[in-house]
Order: structure tokens, then sequence, then C-alpha cells
């Protein structure tokens, strides 16, 4: 579990930062057991973490706690919310675990603050920026 190692790194990196983490939940088709995993990872670590359940909208948003994803099985996502959420709130960094499948407005090109795209599964697919991390 190499991204466990890394993950974990940038957690401790920015513990003085304000950070988020999002879960894509458009799909109950995910590692489920992966994505739990994750959460307790920053639960752990840096319990301050802000957790942002979202598809096509922002569900929740509420502190981070594992076993509490909500999972739909529409298929749509958009990103666009979720990075002007971010943006709005002053997050230093924003943790987003996805297939990044999800629609992102033209408008968006660009964000103020440090983005990571967490990929569960086999293929690293381009992002638009930041950095996709896969998680495996």
């Amino acid at each position: 579990m190499r991204w466990h190692k890394t993950i974990l790194s940038m957690i401790q990196l920015r513990k003085d930062k304000k950070v988020a983490l999002a879960v894509d939940t458009s799909t109950n088709d995910v590692p489920r057991i992966l994505i739990n995993n994750i959460l307790k990872l920053f639960e752990q670590v840096k319990p301050d973490t802000i957790l942002v359940q979202a598809d096509f909208k922002i569900r929740n948003t509420s502190l981070v706690i594992s076993d509490t994803i909500k999972y739909y099985t529409h298929g749509k996502s958009s990103y666009t919310l979720v990075l002007e959420w971010a943006e709005e709130e002053k997050v230093d960094t924003l943790f987003y675990i996805t297939d990044v499948t999800g629609f992102i407005s033209e408008e968006v090109n660009t964000v103020s603050y440090e983005m990571f795209w967490l990929v569960p599964g086999t293929i690293l697919p381009r992002v638009p920026f930041g950095k996709a991390i896969k998680v495996a």
C-alpha cells in the first residue's frame, strides 16, 4: 500500500492547514472498503478535516468520520460546486476521491489551493489541474 504512506505523509505535512476531503457519491459501484480506509486515515491523523459528500450537488459537509458515506446510483457527477465551495471556504488543500469522469465548468480552469485527485482503480486519468494519485 504505497499510496497509504504517500497520503499519510501528505496529511502530516498539512497538519496546521485547512484541509477538505471530498468524495464523489454519484455511484455505488465503488471500492467502499478502500474509500472508508482513506476516511479512517484522515479521521485518525487529521480529525478536523472537512468531509464533503457530493455528486452533481453537495449533499453534506461535516467533520471527517468513517462509515458515513451515502452513495447514489445515478452516475451524474460535477466537481464545479465542490471546487467553488473550497475556494469560498478558503481551504488550503482539497483531496477529492473520484474516478475523474465528472463535469467541470469551463470557467474553472485552475484553483488557488492545493488539489489532489485520489483515484481508485487501475487507470490514472489526466486531471485538469492539481495532481492525480492512484489509490488502488
